[in-house]
């Protein structure tokens, strides 16, 4: 699943290709990732305008400006390819060789055509994905989004916010925990990894164990991460991505995440060790995240 980083590479990049453009005809080839009535698209999207891409966590917000606004969740194999009118692409999402191919193909679920002449794609093979219609003012109330905690590089992500969520889960893993979208938005499986490796701290410590100072640590090491993230593209982009210059590359750049077996970067000589943590697959260098 594209993780907040990932989402927001995608806001950046169809930024660049679609703010400004007016939406026609919309094409809903499967009704459960866009559940809503073919009149009502027909009455609010067709004709509007796009006026700004924002992201909440892992749901990409298009604004429309007529109030309202189109949420996306790509969830595990959701794409979005733009397609302009000249043959040039921007991809972004699960990688498959529908982000290069001719589309729609079977993975198309809906099409949305521009006046321009451009086509953006909402790809998704394993149906999981889905798009929303609401109003722009009532985005924060959607089921979603009211659950989310603050983003990681917002002001409102502060060491004492996260000492409030670990103080809530004093008993569980501090892994899970910060997975948990309320304790901050747009961490996945492949950050939190990172995060704990930078932190120093092994990812099955209990939230009531850790330090003050290790909380701070933490913070800071879960907005170092974000940005770097952010800085490289994030992670789940193909060769095809090519509006902000190629490919997502941040898991070359990874400290633990997929890099079992191999040496830590702080410590050659210790290898990068492998297992579960709630169900997760989870990478630790056991050096520099002694096991509690």
């Amino acid at each position: 699943m594209p993780e907040g980083p990932e989402v927001e590479t995608i806001r950046r990049g169809l930024e660049l290709g679609i703010v400004g453009q007016t939406l026609g005809a919309v094409e809903v080839l499967w009704e459960k990732s866009f559940p809503v009535p073919l009149d009502l698209i027909a009455q609010i999207v067709t004709g509007s305008k796009i006026t700004h891409l924002g992201r909440r966590a892992k749901v990409l917000i298009i604004e429309l400006d007529n109030g309202y606004s189109l949420l996306f969740h790509l969830k595990m194999t959701g794409q979005l390819v733009l397609v302009k009118a000249d043959g040039e692409r921007f991809a972004g999402g699960h990688p498959t060789l529908s982000m290069r191919d001719a589309l729609p193909d079977r993975s198309t679920k809906v099409i949305f055509d521009f006046e321009s002449g451009d086509r953006l794609f909402f790809n998704d093979f394993r149906k999981f994905g889905w798009i929303k219609l609401v109003q722009t003012d009532e985005i924060e109330l959607d089921s979603l989004v009211a659950r989310l905690g603050p983003e990681a590089l917002s002001e409102g992500f502060t060491p004492a916010f996260l000492q409030s969520q670990l103080d809530r889960h004093k008993r569980a893993p501090i892994k899970p925990v910060i997975l948990d979208q309320s304790t901050v938005a747009g961490i996945g499986n492949i950050y939190a990894d990172e995060c704990l490796h930078l932190a120093r701290l092994h990812p099955q410590r209990l939230c009531g164990s850790l330090t003050s100072g290790e909380v701070k640590r933490l913070h800071a090491a879960i907005r170092d991460i974000i940005a770097s993230g952010i800085e490289h593209g994030g992670t789940s982009f193909s060769s095809y991505v090519n509006a902000l210059g190629g490919k997502g590359d941040y898991l070359d750049h990874a400290r633990v995440f997929r890099r079992d077996g191999q040496s830590c970067p702080l410590h050659p000589d210790t290898l990068i060790e492998k297992f579960k943590v709630a169900g997760r697959g989870t990478h630790i260098c056991p050096k520099c995240q002694p096991k509690p």
